[in-house]
């Protein structure tokens, strides 16, 4: 018998009702927690039912999969706002600022987070037929992408493995391996493909990324950075920028921020100090650049994050014990959702 291409409609209404089963059970498994992490699997669910401030956070390797309500996220100057139908592929641990832009009580905000080992996605690379779009690639480590049925599907059996936990070691590596299969065939597959192959300017840039996230106190020597990227000095700038949306030296700035505003928050430590630690050599310089990257002072900004996660508690229900404006908790302002 022969098969027709299903229409545009069939699709888009596959995608529709996935998207309702998903949701439905992110829903049920959050309840009024506002977030549930699996460690064994690498995954983090929300439930918000309000929009949120912006949280500065790192995403890492990942996938995000919004099957209700709108997020959206800024990494540099580039912004992704995106809701249902979409998800955001992440390729490489980059620093962004995220929020919820559109939620609800009625119709909260639900979203599925899956870290990505792109180590899983090289060795399908090398061992696996694998229908790669032949499409450019474009600059950006981030990219939002058009959800299919089976990625979808994927994301709902990999929650049902939350009800059957003996399973969840031997099944989640199966799955967890065809949600990567899913996403090197969907519109976004060439960019996962760019980094996770060696010798790719992706991937050599990536190397620089990593560098720099493990080594941002050290001062930055540019020659240093690109020979470990083997590459020029122009070459590296110019991928590193179109990976990253910003340059070498920028990126540094953010994780030397975002990390000094992380030890004064959660670690009482003075702004003079958190400057320091992070690898500043002039105080001024550090007060100067957290303020026009935060819009406040450091010690303004910290306590306005406090006032912020406090009001967040008081606000708890025993009928809703989300956080209706919210960061989760101080500890998740470095991983959002």
């Amino acid at each position: 018998m022969r098969k027709y291409p299903k229409s545009s409609e069939e699709t888009a209404n596959q995608i529709s009702t996935a998207l309702a089963v998903l949701a439905t059970k992110i829903d049920e498994v959050v309840g009024t927690l506002g977030k549930h992490s699996e460690a064994a699997l690498d995954l983090d669910l929300y439930r918000v039912t309000a929009p949120t401030v912006p949280v500065c956070c790192s995403y890492e390797p990942s996938l995000l999969v919004v099957a209700q309500g709108q997020k959206r996220v800024e990494l540099g100057k580039s912004s992704y706002t995106f809701g249902e139908n979409m998800f955001l592929l992440t390729s490489l641990e980059l620093p962004v600022i995220s929020q919820v832009a559109v939620a609800s009580k009625e119709k909260p905000y639900l979203a599925f987070f899956l870290k990505l080992d792109i180590a899983t996605a090289r060795d399908i690379l090398n061992t696996e037929e694998v229908d790669v779009r032949e499409t450019p690639v474009g600059p950006g480590g981030m990219a939002i992408g058009h959800s299919t049925v089976e990625i979808i599907s994927c994301c709902s059996r990999i929650l049902d493995l939350l009800n059957s936990p003996k399973d969840i070691h031997f099944m989640g590596k199966m799955l967890r391996r065809e949600m990567t299969y899913r996403l090197l065939q969907s519109s976004q597959g060439a960019r996962l493909r760019a980094i996770a192959t060696l010798g790719d300017q992706n991937n050599r840039s990536a190397k620089a990324v990593a560098w720099l996230r493990a080594n941002y106190q050290k001062p930055l020597n540019i020659d240093t950075l690109a020979d470990l990227a083997g590459m020029g000095r122009s070459t590296l700038h110019h991928h590193f920028r179109a990976l990253t949306a910003m340059s070498p030296l920028q990126f540094q700035k953010q994780l030397r921020l975002h990390a000094a505003r992380q030890r004064m928050l959660l670690d009482e430590v003075d702004a003079t100090s958190a400057a320091y630690e992070v690898g500043y050599e002039s105080a001024n310089q550090f007060n100067r650049e957290y303020r026009r990257y935060f819009g406040s002072p450091p010690i303004r900004d910290v306590q306005a994050l406090r006032m912020t996660d406090e009001k967040a508690t008081t606000r708890i229900t025993p009928q809703s014990s989300v956080v209706d404006s919210v960061q989760f908790k101080t500890g998740d302002h470095l991983h959002g959702s």
